[in-house]
Protein backbone atom coordinates (compact mmCIF):
# COMPACT_ATOMS: atom_id res chain seq x y z
CA UNK A 1 0.00 0.00 0.00
CA UNK A 2 1.41 3.37 -1.01
CA UNK A 3 1.61 5.83 1.88
CA UNK A 4 0.03 9.29 1.67
CA UNK A 5 3.48 10.89 1.47
CA UNK A 6 4.36 8.69 -1.50
CA UNK A 7 1.11 9.48 -3.29
CA UNK A 8 1.57 13.20 -2.68
CA UNK A 9 5.13 13.15 -3.98
CA UNK A 10 4.22 11.29 -7.15
CA UNK A 11 1.33 13.69 -7.67
CA UNK A 12 3.67 16.67 -7.32
CA UNK A 13 5.91 15.14 -9.96
CA UNK A 14 2.93 14.39 -12.21
CA UNK A 15 3.69 10.66 -12.21
CA UNK A 16 0.93 8.14 -12.87
CA UNK A 17 2.09 4.59 -13.53
CA UNK A 18 5.33 4.61 -15.53
CA UNK A 19 6.14 8.12 -16.80
CA UNK A 20 8.52 8.76 -19.70
CA UNK A 21 10.96 11.62 -20.11
CA UNK A 22 13.77 12.36 -22.55
CA UNK A 23 17.27 13.65 -21.88
CA UNK A 24 18.84 16.05 -24.39
CA UNK A 25 22.38 17.39 -24.40
CA UNK A 26 23.31 21.02 -24.34
CA UNK A 27 23.13 22.69 -27.76
CA UNK A 28 26.56 24.10 -28.62
CA UNK A 29 25.52 25.44 -32.03
CA UNK A 30 22.37 26.80 -33.67
CA UNK A 31 21.98 23.54 -35.59
CA UNK A 32 22.14 21.47 -32.40
CA UNK A 33 19.72 23.86 -30.75
CA UNK A 34 17.18 23.25 -33.48
CA UNK A 35 17.62 19.50 -33.01
CA UNK A 36 17.08 19.80 -29.27
CA UNK A 37 13.99 21.93 -29.87
CA UNK A 38 12.72 19.29 -32.30
CA UNK A 39 12.91 16.64 -29.56
CA UNK A 40 11.10 18.89 -27.11
CA UNK A 41 8.31 19.51 -29.63
CA UNK A 42 8.15 15.78 -30.39
CA UNK A 43 7.87 14.97 -26.68
CA UNK A 44 5.18 17.60 -26.12
CA UNK A 45 3.07 16.32 -29.02
CA UNK A 46 3.21 12.73 -27.77
CA UNK A 47 2.36 13.56 -24.18
CA UNK A 48 5.68 12.65 -22.59
CA UNK A 49 6.27 13.60 -18.99
CA UNK A 50 9.45 15.70 -19.10
CA UNK A 51 12.62 16.88 -20.83
CA UNK A 52 15.91 16.77 -18.89
CA UNK A 53 19.11 18.73 -19.43
CA UNK A 54 22.48 18.45 -17.66
CA UNK A 55 24.81 21.21 -16.57
CA UNK A 56 28.27 20.62 -18.01
CA UNK A 57 31.25 22.92 -18.51
CA UNK A 58 34.37 22.82 -20.68
CA UNK A 59 33.38 19.69 -22.59
CA UNK A 60 32.23 19.00 -26.12
CA UNK A 61 28.48 19.62 -26.44
CA UNK A 62 28.51 21.07 -22.95
CA UNK A 63 25.56 22.90 -21.47
CA UNK A 64 26.63 25.71 -19.17
CA UNK A 65 23.11 27.19 -18.84
CA UNK A 66 20.40 24.51 -18.59
CA UNK A 67 17.92 26.92 -16.97
CA UNK A 68 18.31 29.29 -19.92
CA UNK A 69 17.64 26.44 -22.36
CA UNK A 70 14.62 25.27 -20.36
CA UNK A 71 13.22 28.81 -20.41
CA UNK A 72 13.30 28.70 -24.20
CA UNK A 73 11.62 25.27 -24.16
CA UNK A 74 8.91 26.70 -21.90
CA UNK A 75 7.91 29.09 -24.68
CA UNK A 76 7.37 26.17 -27.10
CA UNK A 77 5.45 23.85 -24.76
CA UNK A 78 2.40 23.84 -22.50
CA UNK A 79 2.43 20.52 -20.62
CA UNK A 80 5.96 19.05 -20.76
CA UNK A 81 7.82 19.33 -17.47
CA UNK A 82 11.21 21.06 -17.62
CA UNK A 83 13.99 19.42 -15.64
CA UNK A 84 17.69 19.53 -14.90
CA UNK A 85 19.62 16.33 -14.34
CA UNK A 86 22.36 17.96 -12.31
CA UNK A 87 22.26 21.67 -11.57
CA UNK A 88 25.67 22.08 -9.91
CA UNK A 89 24.96 23.94 -6.67
CA UNK A 90 28.55 24.24 -5.35
CA UNK A 91 29.66 26.54 -8.18
CA UNK A 92 26.66 28.91 -8.13
CA UNK A 93 25.49 31.67 -5.84
CA UNK A 94 22.44 30.22 -4.07
CA UNK A 95 20.31 33.35 -4.24
CA UNK A 96 20.90 33.63 -7.97
CA UNK A 97 19.80 30.01 -8.36
CA UNK A 98 16.72 30.65 -6.23
CA UNK A 99 15.75 33.69 -8.30
CA UNK A 100 16.36 32.04 -11.68
CA UNK A 101 14.46 28.89 -10.78
CA UNK A 102 11.56 30.91 -9.34
CA UNK A 103 11.41 32.94 -12.55
CA UNK A 104 11.44 29.80 -14.70
CA UNK A 105 8.74 28.20 -12.58
CA UNK A 106 6.45 31.19 -13.12
CA UNK A 107 7.27 31.41 -16.83
CA UNK A 108 6.40 27.74 -17.29
CA UNK A 109 3.32 27.86 -15.03
CA UNK A 110 4.80 25.46 -12.50
CA UNK A 111 6.50 22.85 -14.67
CA UNK A 112 10.03 22.89 -13.21
CA UNK A 113 11.79 19.84 -11.71
CA UNK A 114 15.32 20.24 -10.38
CA UNK A 115 17.86 17.45 -10.36
CA UNK A 116 20.76 18.70 -8.23
CA UNK A 117 24.42 17.71 -8.34
CA UNK A 118 27.84 18.52 -6.98
CA UNK A 119 30.12 17.96 -9.98
CA UNK A 120 33.24 15.84 -10.06
CA UNK A 121 35.65 17.10 -12.73
CA UNK A 122 38.74 18.91 -11.46
CA UNK A 123 38.73 21.67 -14.15
CA UNK A 124 35.22 22.64 -13.03
CA UNK A 125 36.31 23.47 -9.49
CA UNK A 126 39.70 24.99 -10.33
CA UNK A 127 38.13 27.33 -12.90
CA UNK A 128 35.51 28.58 -10.45
CA UNK A 129 38.02 28.78 -7.59
CA UNK A 130 36.41 26.16 -5.38
CA UNK A 131 38.13 23.57 -3.21
CA UNK A 132 36.79 20.19 -4.44
CA UNK A 133 36.81 18.86 -0.87
CA UNK A 134 34.21 21.49 0.06
CA UNK A 135 31.67 20.55 -2.61
CA UNK A 136 29.35 18.53 -0.36
CA UNK A 137 29.34 21.16 2.37
CA UNK A 138 28.67 23.86 -0.22
CA UNK A 139 25.87 21.75 -1.71
CA UNK A 140 24.13 21.48 1.67
CA UNK A 141 24.67 25.12 2.57
CA UNK A 142 23.49 26.31 -0.84
CA UNK A 143 20.35 24.17 -0.76
CA UNK A 144 19.48 25.39 2.74
CA UNK A 145 19.74 29.00 1.56
CA UNK A 146 17.72 28.30 -1.59
CA UNK A 147 14.92 26.60 0.35
CA UNK A 148 14.82 29.49 2.82
CA UNK A 149 14.64 32.00 -0.04
CA UNK A 150 11.79 30.06 -1.66
CA UNK A 151 9.88 30.09 1.62
CA UNK A 152 9.65 33.89 1.39
CA UNK A 153 11.87 34.49 4.41
CA UNK A 154 14.67 37.02 4.41
CA UNK A 155 18.02 35.35 3.85
CA UNK A 156 21.34 36.38 5.34
CA UNK A 157 24.62 35.18 3.82
CA UNK A 158 26.66 36.24 6.85
CA UNK A 159 28.74 33.37 8.14
CA UNK A 160 28.21 31.24 5.04
CA UNK A 161 30.66 30.28 2.33
CA UNK A 162 28.72 32.49 -0.08
CA UNK A 163 29.18 35.79 1.77
CA UNK A 164 31.13 38.29 -0.34
CA UNK A 165 31.40 41.12 2.22
CA UNK A 166 31.90 41.35 6.01
CA UNK A 167 28.25 42.39 6.38
CA UNK A 168 26.29 40.45 3.80
CA UNK A 169 22.99 41.73 5.18
CA UNK A 170 19.57 40.17 4.55
CA UNK A 171 17.88 39.66 1.20
CA UNK A 172 14.27 38.97 0.40
CA UNK A 173 13.46 35.52 -0.96
CA UNK A 174 12.10 34.78 -4.44
CA UNK A 175 9.10 32.45 -4.33
CA UNK A 176 8.42 29.95 -7.15
CA UNK A 177 4.91 29.17 -8.38
CA UNK A 178 4.91 25.61 -7.06
CA UNK A 179 4.50 25.29 -3.30
CA UNK A 180 6.50 24.88 -1.27
CA UNK A 181 8.94 24.65 -4.20
CA UNK A 182 9.53 22.65 -7.42
CA UNK A 183 10.18 18.91 -7.02
CA UNK A 184 13.82 18.15 -6.24
CA UNK A 185 16.06 15.14 -6.82
CA UNK A 186 19.75 14.43 -6.21
CA UNK A 187 22.08 12.97 -8.83
CA UNK A 188 24.43 10.78 -6.82
CA UNK A 189 27.02 8.08 -7.51
CA UNK A 190 28.77 7.48 -4.21
CA UNK A 191 27.56 6.75 -0.70
CA UNK A 192 28.07 10.31 0.55
CA UNK A 193 25.82 11.71 -2.18
CA UNK A 194 23.19 9.06 -1.44
CA UNK A 195 23.31 9.95 2.25
CA UNK A 196 22.71 13.61 1.36
CA UNK A 197 19.70 12.67 -0.74
CA UNK A 198 18.25 10.39 1.95
CA UNK A 199 18.82 12.87 4.76
CA UNK A 200 16.71 15.42 2.88
CA UNK A 201 14.17 12.82 1.69
CA UNK A 202 14.89 13.73 -1.94
CA UNK A 203 14.69 11.10 -4.71
CA UNK A 204 17.97 9.64 -5.92
CA UNK A 205 18.36 10.19 -9.67
CA UNK A 206 20.15 7.18 -11.15
CA UNK A 207 22.71 7.90 -13.85
CA UNK A 208 22.76 6.22 -17.30
CA UNK A 209 26.28 5.02 -16.47
CA UNK A 210 25.14 2.90 -13.52
CA UNK A 211 24.33 -0.76 -13.97
CA UNK A 212 21.02 -2.22 -12.86
CA UNK A 213 22.79 -4.03 -10.01
CA UNK A 214 24.47 -0.82 -8.86
CA UNK A 215 21.20 1.12 -8.95
CA UNK A 216 19.53 -1.60 -6.89
CA UNK A 217 22.42 -1.55 -4.42
CA UNK A 218 22.31 2.24 -4.18
CA UNK A 219 18.54 2.26 -3.70
CA UNK A 220 18.87 -0.26 -0.87
CA UNK A 221 21.50 1.92 0.82
CA UNK A 222 19.44 5.06 0.19
CA UNK A 223 16.27 3.49 1.60
CA UNK A 224 18.11 2.32 4.71
CA UNK A 225 19.20 5.91 5.34
CA UNK A 226 15.74 7.48 5.03
CA UNK A 227 14.44 8.90 8.26
CA UNK A 228 11.17 6.93 8.37
CA UNK A 229 9.64 3.86 6.72
CA UNK A 230 6.79 5.98 5.33
CA UNK A 231 9.30 7.94 3.23
CA UNK A 232 10.33 4.74 1.47
CA UNK A 233 6.79 3.80 0.40
CA UNK A 234 5.55 5.12 -2.92
CA UNK A 235 8.65 7.21 -3.52
CA UNK A 236 9.60 8.68 -6.87
CA UNK A 237 12.22 6.43 -8.53
CA UNK A 238 13.70 8.07 -11.64
CA UNK A 239 16.14 6.09 -13.79
CA UNK A 240 18.07 7.39 -16.80
CA UNK A 241 18.91 4.90 -19.56
CA UNK A 242 20.39 4.89 -23.02
CA UNK A 243 17.64 3.03 -24.86
CA UNK A 244 16.97 1.96 -28.44
CA UNK A 245 14.07 -0.13 -29.70
CA UNK A 246 15.41 -1.75 -32.87
CA UNK A 247 13.28 -2.93 -35.79
CA UNK A 248 15.80 -5.59 -36.92
CA UNK A 249 18.96 -7.40 -35.84
CA UNK A 250 21.19 -5.28 -38.08
CA UNK A 251 20.26 -1.97 -36.45
CA UNK A 252 20.43 -3.59 -33.02
CA UNK A 253 24.00 -4.81 -33.65
CA UNK A 254 25.06 -1.44 -35.10
CA UNK A 255 23.77 0.50 -32.10
CA UNK A 256 25.45 -1.84 -29.62
CA UNK A 257 28.74 -1.60 -31.52
CA UNK A 258 28.61 2.19 -31.42
CA UNK A 259 27.77 2.29 -27.72
CA UNK A 260 30.66 -0.10 -27.01
CA UNK A 261 33.06 2.26 -28.78
CA UNK A 262 31.55 5.28 -27.02
CA UNK A 263 32.10 3.56 -23.70
CA UNK A 264 35.74 2.81 -24.59
CA UNK A 265 36.41 6.49 -25.32
CA UNK A 266 35.04 7.50 -21.91
CA UNK A 267 37.78 5.68 -20.05
CA UNK A 268 40.31 7.88 -18.28
CA UNK A 269 40.81 9.50 -14.91
CA UNK A 270 37.38 9.25 -13.31
CA UNK A 271 36.06 8.98 -9.74
CA UNK A 272 36.00 5.42 -8.44
CA UNK A 273 32.23 4.80 -8.58
CA UNK A 274 32.01 6.08 -12.17
CA UNK A 275 35.05 4.09 -13.29
CA UNK A 276 33.60 0.90 -11.79
CA UNK A 277 30.25 1.51 -13.50
CA UNK A 278 31.89 1.98 -16.89
CA UNK A 279 33.95 -1.18 -16.44
CA UNK A 280 30.80 -3.32 -16.22
CA UNK A 281 29.39 -5.09 -19.31
CA UNK A 282 27.55 -2.67 -21.55
CA UNK A 283 24.25 -4.55 -21.59
CA UNK A 284 23.99 -4.07 -17.83
CA UNK A 285 23.43 -0.31 -18.26
CA UNK A 286 21.92 0.18 -21.72
CA UNK A 287 18.61 -1.18 -23.02
CA UNK A 288 18.85 -2.11 -26.70
CA UNK A 289 16.76 -4.70 -28.50
CA UNK A 290 13.48 -5.56 -30.18
CA UNK A 291 10.10 -4.47 -28.82
CA UNK A 292 9.75 -7.71 -26.86
CA UNK A 293 13.33 -7.57 -25.54
CA UNK A 294 13.03 -3.97 -24.39
CA UNK A 295 9.63 -4.68 -22.82
CA UNK A 296 11.07 -7.60 -20.86
CA UNK A 297 14.09 -5.57 -19.72
CA UNK A 298 11.99 -2.64 -18.54
CA UNK A 299 9.56 -4.96 -16.77
CA UNK A 300 12.56 -6.31 -14.86
CA UNK A 301 13.62 -2.75 -13.97
CA UNK A 302 10.14 -2.01 -12.65
CA UNK A 303 9.97 -5.20 -10.64
CA UNK A 304 13.41 -4.81 -9.11
CA UNK A 305 13.59 -1.04 -8.60
CA UNK A 306 9.94 0.05 -8.49
CA UNK A 307 10.98 2.46 -11.25
CA UNK A 308 8.21 4.93 -12.08
CA UNK A 309 10.03 7.54 -14.19
CA UNK A 310 12.13 6.38 -17.15
CA UNK A 311 14.32 9.10 -18.69
CA UNK A 312 15.59 8.07 -22.12
CA UNK A 313 18.56 9.39 -24.02
CA UNK A 314 17.37 9.39 -27.68
CA UNK A 315 20.53 10.71 -29.38
CA UNK A 316 22.74 7.80 -30.48
CA UNK A 317 25.34 8.90 -33.01
CA UNK A 318 25.25 5.77 -35.18
CA UNK A 319 21.55 6.24 -35.94
CA UNK A 320 19.65 8.57 -38.26
CA UNK A 321 17.03 10.99 -37.01
CA UNK A 322 14.27 8.84 -38.47
CA UNK A 323 15.64 5.74 -36.69
CA UNK A 324 15.71 7.62 -33.39
CA UNK A 325 12.15 8.79 -33.79
CA UNK A 326 11.01 5.31 -34.85
CA UNK A 327 12.69 3.85 -31.76
CA UNK A 328 10.91 6.27 -29.42
CA UNK A 329 7.62 5.77 -31.25
CA UNK A 330 7.87 2.01 -30.70
CA UNK A 331 8.70 2.70 -27.04
CA UNK A 332 5.64 4.96 -26.60
CA UNK A 333 3.15 2.98 -28.69
CA UNK A 334 4.21 -0.64 -28.11
CA UNK A 335 6.52 -1.04 -25.11
CA UNK A 336 4.92 1.24 -22.50
CA UNK A 337 1.34 0.00 -23.06
CA UNK A 338 2.59 -3.56 -22.55
CA UNK A 339 4.07 -2.56 -19.19
CA UNK A 340 0.71 -1.29 -17.92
Amino acid sequence: MVGDAGRDERKRWGIHGLALGIAVDGPSSSREWQRALHWVTWAEQRGLHSVWMPETHFTEAGNASPLLCLAAFAAHTRRLRLATTSLLLPIHHPLRVAENVATLDHLSRGRVILGLGRGFREPLFSTFGIDPSSKRARFDESLDLILKAWSGESVSLSGTGFATAPDAGERNGARPLQTPHPPLAVAAFGRKGLEQAARRNLPYLASPMETLDLIAENLEFYTANLMTDSQARGRVVPVMRTLFVANDDTSRARVLAHLTEENRRRRGKLPGPIARALAAPLDERVVVGSVSEVTDRLAHYRERLDMNLLIVRPEIASTSQSEREDSLTRLVEEVLPALG
